[in-house]
C-alpha cells in the first residue's frame, strides 16, 4: 500500500503507479463499506473543493458532490460560463487564484486539443491537487470506477480475463475519447487481456496506444485491436461498447457525422452478447443512446452492471479526494 498521496494531481491514468492506484480501490471499498453501516467518514472536514464545468454533467456533478458532503467537505459548483474565464482569466490565474481559495480543483474540460492543455497549466499555477473529471484525453475517475466495479464482480484478481472495450454507434455527437483511451491504458496493469473493437476511422490518439502496448508488455498481458465487433465479443468476460468521435481522423463535426453514419449494425444487442461468455457483464459510463448504442434489453438485462458501475464513481473519487488533499 502506498500511503503518502497528498498534494498530488491526478489528471492522466499513469499518474498514479498500479500499487497507487490499488490503495485508491481499498479505499474506495473501505468507504463503501462504512457508507452502507452509516459510519461517518469526515476526513476532509471543512476542506472545500472547487469543481470547474466546461462540460454538463449528471454522474460526474453528482457523484463529487455528494463525495464531499459524505467527507465532511464542501464541493463548490462553478460553471465556466458563469465565470470571466471566457473574458480573461487565464488557466494560470485559474491555478492560482482557486489554489488559494479551495483546498482541491476539479476540472472537466473535454474541448478536442485544448482540455488535457488546460488541465495542466492549471495544475502547474496550483498550490493544491488538480483532479481530472474528464478531459479530451483521459477520464481517469471513470476508469477507477470500472476497475472496482470489475473486481466487485470478477474478483480482485483479473489475469486472464478477456475485457472488450469497443466503440458502439451513436448519433447524437462526437462523443470524447477520453474513455476508451483510460481503459486501454489502466487495465492492462490489473492483468486483464484487451481487445479493442473500431471501425477504421475510430482509431485512439497514437500516443495513447503506445501507453496501452507498453503496458501489455509490462505485465505480460494480451491486447489486440480489431475492427469485428462480432469477433472481439467472442468468450468476453467484460465487454464495454460505448460511442466515440472520429476525432483523430477529422475534428470536422459534419464528416464526423457522415463517418459515424456509416456503422449503424454496431450496436450491443442480446445475439451480440451471446457472443460473450455466459456470466459476462456490460458496462457503460452512461448516459447510452438507448436502441442505437444499446439495446433496453441489455441495458436493462441481467448482465448488465451499470448502476453498480456509476454508484462506484462517487466511492473512488472520495477515496482519491481523501488521499490527495487531506
Amino acid at each position: 500500500m502506498q500511503t503518502f498521496l497528498h498534494g498530488r494531481d491526478l489528471i492522466s491514468d499513469l499518474d498514479f503507479s498500479k500499487e497507487e492506484v490499488e490503495t485508491v480501490l481499498d479505499m474506495a471499498f473501505d468507504l463503501k463499506r462504512k457508507r452502507a453501516i452509516n459510519e461517518l467518514t469526515p476526513y476532509l472536514r471543512d476542506k472545500v473543493l472547487a469543481m470547474l464545468f466546461f462540460f454538463s454533467s449528471t454522474r460526474t456533478r453528482g457523484s463529487f458532490e455528494a463525495g464531499m458532503a459524505h467527507l465532511g467537505g464542501h464541493a463548490a459548483f462553478i460553471e465556466s460560463r458563469t465565470t470571466q474565464i471566457s473574458h480573461g482569466d487565464t488557466p494560470k490565474e485559474i491555478g492560482e487564484i482557486f489554489g488559494r481559495y479551495f483546498d482541491g480543483i476539479a476540472i472537466r474540460h473535454v474541448d478536442w486539443g485544448l482540455g488535457n492543455k488546460y488541465l495542466n497549466e492549471v495544475a502547474k499555477a496550483s498550490r493544491v491537487p488538480v483532479l481530472n473529471m474528464q478531459c479530451d484525453v483521459y477520464h481517469p475517475m471513470q476508469c477507477l470506477a470500472d476497475l472496482m466495479t470489475i473486481m466487485e464482480k470478477k474478483g480482485r484478481d483479473l489475469r486472464k480475463k478477456k475485457m472488450v472495450i469497443s466503440w458502439a454507434y451513436a448519433a447524437s455527437y462526437q462523443k470524447p475519447i477520453s474513455v476508451p483511451q483510460s481503459l486501454a491504458i489502466q487495465m492492462p496493469r490489473f492483468g486483464m487481456d484487451i481487445v479493442l473493437a473500431h471501425p477504421p476511422e475510430f482509431k485512439l490518439m497514437p500516443e495513447i496506444m503506445d501507453q496501452a502496448y507498453e503496458q501489455a508488455r509490462k505485465f505480460n498481458v494480451g491486447f489486440e485491436v480489431t475492427d469485428d465487433m462480432d469477433a472481439a465479443f467472442k468468450d468476453a468476460d467484460v465487454v464495454y461498447p460505448k460511442s466515440w468521435g472520429a476525432l483523430v481522423h477529422t475534428s470536422d463535426p459534419e464528416e464526423g457525422a457522415r463517418i459515424i453514419d456509416k456503422y449503424k449494425s454496431w450496436i450491443t444487442d442480446e445475439r451480440r452478447m451471446k457472443l460473450a461468455k455466459p456470466d459476462a457483464i456490460f458496462m457503460h459510463p452512461l448516459p447510452a443512446d438507448r436502441n442505437i448504442e444499446v439495446t433496453d434489453a441489455v441495458i436493462d438485462g441481467p448482465q448488465s452492471v451499470v448502476y453498480d458501475e456509476a454508484e462506484n464513481r462517487m466511492h473512488v473519487q472520495e477515496a482519491v479526494m481523501a488521499l490527495t488533499m487531506s
